[in-house]
């Protein structure tokens, strides 16, 4: 089967001024994020094979941190420039190109596109998906090619604030 994981990049930092979208790093919260998220791909034992990101600073970060805490080398990690602010048709390009010897894969990018990837592929209703957020789609196809409306269904939907919860109650 293949498997696909929808990664929206982590939080990103708007104290800077007069610096561009595409040049946004990531903020406090967003770094507080990236092992939370990391350690629940561990945890599962998630690992793909290819990463393909937006070249933008902050999914370019999360793509990298991901990667890191999976284990994944940085050269299993494909920046696109039309992967930033992409469409759904877009992504959906992007998505069928991947080789048919990849089983998994992530893609880490921004919203509104991703959410609507999301719920095209599963035919689901996902509202958002949140910073930092890892959504797992599972094809229903063996070819990426194969990919369109209702091509898979949902086997995760993860993000921070469901871990920084369960954190905070081990603390205490």
């Amino acid at each position: 089967m293949k498997r696909l994981y929808i990664i929206r990049h982590a939080k990103s930092d708007w104290s800077e001024e007069g610096i561009s979208d595409f040049d946004r790093g990531l903020n406090k919260r967003g770094k507080r994020s990236l092992p939370l998220m990391g350690g629940y791909l561990v945890e599962e034992r998630i690992m793909p094979q290819l990463i393909l990101s937006s070249p933008a600073k902050r999914a370019k970060k999360t793509a990298q941190e991901l990667a890191w805490y999976v284990g994944i080398e940085s050269n299993k990690i494909r920046y696109d420039e039309e992967l930033y602010e992409a469409t759904l048709q877009t992504l959906l390009g992007k998505v069928r190109l991947i080789p048919d010897r990849i089983s998994c894969a992530f893609l880490v990018g921004h919203n509104p596109g991703l959410t609507e990837l999301a719920e095209f592929v599963s035919g689901e209703q996902v509202g958002n998906i949140p910073t930092c957020g890892v959504l797992g789609i599972e094809l229903y196809e063996e070819d990426w090619q194969s990919i369109g409306s209702k091509a898979g269904k949902i086997i995760s939907f993860e993000y921070p604030k469901k871990y920084a919860k369960a954190w905070e109650h081990q603390q205490e």
